[in-house]
């Protein structure tokens, strides 16, 4: 019989609930589960685009530092581009050639070992 996740949760300390708690909300402010949440992608949707499993998709939001290659995949999995752009004084510089410099593999090493 499955147990209720609010029973389960009362059951549990203050302080592993206030872990859990801060654990997700880590997950919650990261900018990747953001952009995939505002245009209405689930993690599987963005998993099936790049050949991966969910759990990879999941890994990936929660890297703090990744490829550029890695990130411009994960966009557009989504239907977007990525555009990385300098900004100096005199004008803006947006840098464009930079994905031929990482591997176009399907799997690129599972992006980058997600």
């Amino acid at each position: 019989m499955a147990k209720d996740f609010d029973d389960l949760l009362a059951r549990m300390s203050p302080e592993r609930r206030a872990e859990i708690a801060r654990r997700v909300e880590e997950i919650h402010s990261s900018p990747l589960y953001r952009l995939r949440k505002a245009l209405q992608f689930t993690q599987e949707q963005v998993a099936d685009e790049l050949g991966l499993g969910q759990a990879a998709v999941s890994r990936l939001e929660r890297r703090s530092d990744m490829l550029i290659s890695t990130l411009r995949r994960f966009v557009g999995a989504m239907g977007g581009e990525l555009e990385i752009r300098a900004r100096f004084p005199e004008g803006d510089i947006v840098i464009d050639d930079l994905g031929s410099l990482a591997p176009e593999s399907p799997g690129a090493a599972e992006l980058e070992h997600a």
